[in-house]
């Protein structure tokens, strides 16, 4: 498994410069096939490994398939989202309709998450870290979780 925050760029196009440390594991661990997308409202960006994302996808196609928060989620990342592969300089595209509302041009946080990278405007991610500490009640409830 790969753990943390790796610093990288997304240039003017919308493409991010994979980290070669990420980009080797989850090429590696899962293909050079990805979905990218956003949970947040475009606050931030996903980007699942496809074999990872179908099983999520599979998840929501199940039933009941009228469950609402289901069906927002879906309606959300499809909207949000799309497929790409990883290019032969280890760039992926961020979709157009992302890169606006996430911030994703220059300086950028990829964070790797077991399963899936986590993409931040440095910047956004710092000031909402400062912003929302975790607290005696977050570690609690954690604690309680078995973390």
């Amino acid at each position: 498994m790969i753990f943390g925050n790796y610093p990288a760029t997304v240039d003017p196009k919308g493409r991010l410069k994979i980290p070669t440390a990420v980009r080797s594991y989850f090429e590696e661990a899962y293909g050079p096939d990805f979905f990218v997308t956003s949970i947040d409202g475009g606050q931030s960006v996903r980007v699942y490994p496809l074999s990872v994302w179908k099983e999520i996808a599979e998840k929501l196609a199940s039933p009941p398939s009228f469950n609402k928060a289901k069906r927002k989620l879906a309606d959300q990342t499809a909207y949000l989202g799309q497929t790409t592969r990883v290019d032969t300089q280890g760039r992926i595209l961020i979709p157009a309709k992302l890169r606006e509302p996430a911030a994703m041009r220059g300086e950028v946080a990829v964070l790797a998450q077991v399963n899936r990278i986590d993409v931040w405007n440095d910047e956004r991610l710092h000031e909402q870290i400062n912003a929302a500490p975790l607290t005696d009640e977050d570690l609690e409830n954690l604690s309680n979780l078995g973390i």
